[in-house]
């Protein structure tokens, strides 16, 4: 019997946190990398028809991620995550907001903190996002713009990948 995976996603407006827990179906090293490599981001991290695509990364504390959301008519939605904190295999912070292709962030759009944490079960790793944002109008624009529908979908694309690589192995 397959278990279901866990998906999770809540919002605190009191907080101004959103919480997303989400279970996928590989060991701890292969999710680890699926979201500190750039060349494994760029396969899920973003709904489909949509594809990531790295401009720069260097994941370190100090270091960032810059990349742009490609969509299908080849428009392009850039972001940058400057990380923190990183505790190998357990969890790393990162201060995200949109930017520009230079790597200037937007100050006019929603911008916030992830803490992401790693727990392996198994065969299962639990990936717990805790998303913070400063004011209550910047979580709410987050969630208009379609943030969960797309994170669900990328996560999706996550698990096709994982399950590609499993079978490869």
């Amino acid at each position: 019997m397959k278990k279901e995976l866990e998906f999770e996603f809540s919002v605190n407006k009191e907080n101004k946190t959103i919480t997303v827990k989400r279970e996928f179906a590989a060991e701890l090293p292969l999710v680890w990398d699926a979201y500190t490599k750039s060349e494994i981001l760029d396969q899920w991290w973003a709904p489909k028809p949509w594809k990531a695509r790295t401009k720069t990364m260097d994941f370190r504390e100090g270091g960032h991620w810059h990349y742009a959301m490609v969509g299908p008519e080849g428009e392009e939605h850039w972001a940058l995550a400057n990380y923190k904190t990183i505790d190998p295999k357990k969890r790393f912070t990162a201060f995200d907001g949109f930017a520009d292709a230079e790597g200037v962030v937007n100050p006019d759009m929603p911008q916030s903190k992830w803490e992401v944490s790693f727990t392996p079960k198994d065969e299962v790793t639990l990936v717990e996002n805790l998303i913070t944002f400063d004011d209550l109008s910047q979580l709410e624009t987050t969630i208009q713009m379609g943030f969960k529908e797309g994170l669900t979908m990328a996560m999706e694309g996550l698990d096709a990948l994982l399950a590609a690589q499993k079978q490869e192995a």
